[in-house]
C-alpha cells in the first residue's frame, strides 16, 4: 500500500471525453450551443425514460429552473427534506418561497411519507423528495399524497442518475426531475446539471427561463426575466462520453460499495444501509452511521484518525434546519426531525469512485476498524483488521 491520500471523490474521465472535448474545440462551438449538447440531451432523456431534458450549469440552477417554471414565488411554501445539500433549500428560497422541512426515514434517509400531509397548509405548492445519496425515495405514497392535495412534485436527483424505484427511472417520476454533474457524481462534467420532464408543455418556458427570457420565435425579443443557466458544448462534450462509458463507470462504483458492505456489515458501532426491496441505487457515495455509544469513538474523532491515516471523509450533511438562514423559520413550527439529527449527528462518507482499488477499500476499512477498537492508525496499515 503506498503512503499516499485516498481522496473521497476523482472524476472517471478518459481519452473518449478528451477526443469529444477536442472535436468541440475544433467545431468552434464552445458555448451554449452545439451537436454534443443536442446530443446528451436526447441521450439523457432516453436514458432517464423522459421524453425531455435539459442541459443546465449545475445542480443547484436546474432546482430553480424547475420552480422557476412551475411559478413558485413569495408567500409559497415548499416541503423539502433537511437532510440534503443546502442548494434543494436554497433554490426555493432564490424564489422567495419558504421550504418547509420534514423528517426522513430511518431505513432510507430519504423523506418520510408519513410526515409529508402533517406539512401541509394552504401555502403548500410542491414537494421536493431528495433521493439521497443514491438511495430512491419511496416515490408512489409521495405522489399520492401531492394527487390528493394538487401539488407538484420535483425530484431531486443530483445524486441519483440512473437509479430505478420499482422498476420505474428516477427522474421520470415527477412532474420535473433534477440533476447535477459536479465532479464528484456519478456522471461528472465537473460542473453541469439537468431538468427531465414528460409534459411538452413545460419546454418552451424552460427553454425560455434557461436562456435569459429569450422568445425562441423571434431573437433577442425577451419577454420575460430568464437567466444565464446554460451549458456549454464543451461540458456536453464530456458528458456524451461519461454517457457512452455509463455502464462501466456505475460497474466500477457498484464494485466499490459492494466490497465497503462485506467488511463494515456487522462491525460493531457501525450502521450499514439496507437498500429497499423496490429501489436499484445509484452507487455514489457510501455512507455509515457511528453508533459511539456502541463503539466508544465519536464520529468526528473517527474522521479525524482516518485523516492522520491519509484518507479523506466527510461528514454527512449539516440539517438545514439547524443553519442559520432556516433555524428561526423551523423553529417557529416547533417540529423535531429526530432521524435527521441522528444522521447529521452520525454519519460519515467513506471514498468512492473508480479508481479505488479492492487494496484502497481494505485500507480504508482497517484502518476504520482500527480507530473503532482503540488502535493506532498510521498511513502504513496494510493488513486487514481481525
Amino acid at each position: 500500500m503506498k503512503n499516499r491520500r485516498i481522496a473521497i471523490a476523482e472524476p472517471d474521465l478518459s481519452e473518449l471525453e478528451e477526443a469529444n472535448v477536442v472535436e468541440a474545440i475544433r467545431s468552434t462551438w464552445i458555448s451554449s450551443n452545439g451537436e454534443f449538447l443536442r446530443r446528451f440531451e436526447r441521450e439523457f432523456a432516453a436514458a432517464c425514460d423522459c421524453q425531455h431534458a435539459l442541459a443546465v450549469s449545475n445542480g443547484t440552477t436546474a432546482i430553480h429552473l424547475a420552480l422557476a417554471t412551475l411559478n413558485v414565488g413569495p408567500g409559497d411554501e415548499v416541503i423539502v427534506p433537511s437532510m440534503t445539500y443546502i442548494a434543494t433549500a436554497n433554490a426555493v428560497r432564490y424564489c422567495g418561497a419558504e421550504p418547509v422541512f420534514v423528517d426522513v426515514d430511518p431505513l432510507t434517509w430519504c423523506i418520510d411519507p408519513a410526515r409529508i400531509e402533517d406539512a401541509i397548509t394552504p401555502h403548500t405548492k410542491g414537494i421536493i423528495p431528495v433521493h439521497l445519496l443514491g438511495h430512491p425515495a419511496d416515490m408512489d405514497p409521495i405522489l399520492e399524497i401531492a394527487g390528493m392535495h394538487g401539488l407538484w412534485v420535483v425530484e431531486d436527483a443530483a445524486e441519483a442518475t440512473f437509479a430505478t424505484y420499482r422498476g420505474r427511472r428516477v427522474g421520470s417520476l415527477g412532474r420535473i426531475a433534477t440533476f447535477s454533474f459536479y465532479g464528484n457524481k456519478v456522471l461528472t462534467s465537473g460542473e453541469g446539471g439537468a431538468v427531465t420532464f414528460q409534459d411538452p408543455a413545460l419546454e418552451q418556458r424552460m427553454r425560455m427561463l434557461r436562456g435569459q427570457g429569450m422568445d425562441p420565435r423571434q431573437r433577442y425579443y425577451f419577454p420575460i426575466i430568464g437567466f444565464n443557466y446554460r451549458m456549454t458544448n464543451v461540458a456536453a462534450a464530456i458528458l456524451c462520453g461519461q454517457m457512452d462509458r455509463r455502464g462501466q463507470i456505475l460497474d466500477n462504483r457498484r464494485r466499490v460499495v459492494s466490497h465497503y458492505e462485506s467488511r463494515l456489515r456487522g462491525i460493531r458501532g457501525v450502521e450499514v444501509r439496507d437498500d429497499a426491496e423496490w429501489a436499484t441505487t445509484s452507487p455514489w457515495m457510501f455512507a455509515v452511521l457511528i453508533d459511539a455509544a456502541a463503539c466508544g469513538v465519536p464520529r468526528d474523532e473517527l474522521a479525524r484518525q482516518l485523516e492522520a491515516a491519509g484518507i479523506e471523509t466527510r461528514p454527512m450533511f449539516v440539517p438545514i434546519h439547524t443553519l442559520p438562514p432556516y433555524r428561526g423559520n423551523h423553529e417557529r413550527r416547533d417540529t423535531s426531525l429526530p432521524v435527521t439529527d441522528r444522521l447529521g449527528h452520525d454519519g460519515i462518507m467513506l471514498p468512492t469512485h473508480t479508481l479505488l482499488s479492492e487494496a484502497d477499500v481494505d485500507y480504508v476499512c482497517d484502518s476504520l476498524v482500527a480507530a473503532l477498537k482503540g488502535r493506532t492508525v498510521s498511513p502504513g496499515l496494510q493488513r486487514r483488521a481481525a
